[in-house]
């Protein structure tokens, strides 16, 4: 872990996007849609458990959906270290964008694309999450996670939105511009954050966990 400002009561999280899904391909918004990995998503959990047993890890935390949970396992295999399923790491509902690609929306939802395509928090999708108050859960669930392991380090498995909106609620910046913001979030991959105080501050962003990278 980082020492510049460190002491004993930091904990250090690691949150992490799941693995490749089957809808990666064409770049579906997979929301509460509970799909599968595909064979390179399993390999990347594989390559995040490996980082995982050399990481001195004391927590693991994971959304409730499949894609989460079956990349957190790849970690308890490694680690043996059992998830906490939190419902507050669901990824955001995307309503009436749910499956859709970019194409499809535009096709099928017109107008409402163009505003959410402009401010995606003022305008969000028909039938989807306010995505304020998803940001407002997610960083509840990080926080719960943080304060189980003072001193310690652990393990987030999220999702891609919900991770850059939390991003941007603990960094200052406006919700409206999580996708300009953070426009990508690699897959087994995402953010390094230190909690001391009730405050988290960003140590890292996209880079490779590998079990090299501990050492």
């Amino acid at each position: 872990m980082p020492t510049e400002g460190n002491n004993a009561m930091s904990t250090e999280l690691v949150v992490v996007r799941h693995g490749e899904t089957v809808w990666h391909a064409e770049n579906r918004y997979a929301g509460r849609s509970d799909v599968e990995l595909t064979d390179t998503g399993l390999a990347q959990a594989a390559e995040l458990g490996a980082w995982a047993s050399t990481a001195d890890l004391v927590g693991l935390f994971c959304s409730p959906l499949r894609r989460s949970r079956r990349t957190a396992l790849a970690v308890t295999e490694r680690t043996g270290i059992q998830p906490v399923v939190d419902e507050r790491l669901t990824e955001l509902d995307f309503g009436a964008g749910e499956g859709l690609t970019s194409a499809e929306m535009a096709q099928q939802l017109g107008a409402a694309r163009d505003r959410f395509v402009a401010d995606p928090v003022a305008h969000h999708l028909p039938g989807g999450e306010d995505p304020v108050l998803a940001a407002r859960r997610g960083l509840a669930g990080l926080v719960a996670a943080a304060e189980t392991a003072p001193g310690g380090r652990v393990l987030v498995v999220a999702h891609n939105t919900l991770l850059r909106l939390v991003l941007c609620e603990v960094l200052g910046i406006p919700l409206s511009r999580y996708r300009r913001a953070f426009p990508s979030v690699g897959n087994c991959r995402g953010a390094r954050l230190r909690y001391r105080d009730g405050e988290f501050g960003l140590l890292a962003l996209n880079e490779p966990l590998t079990s090299t990278s501990n050492r």
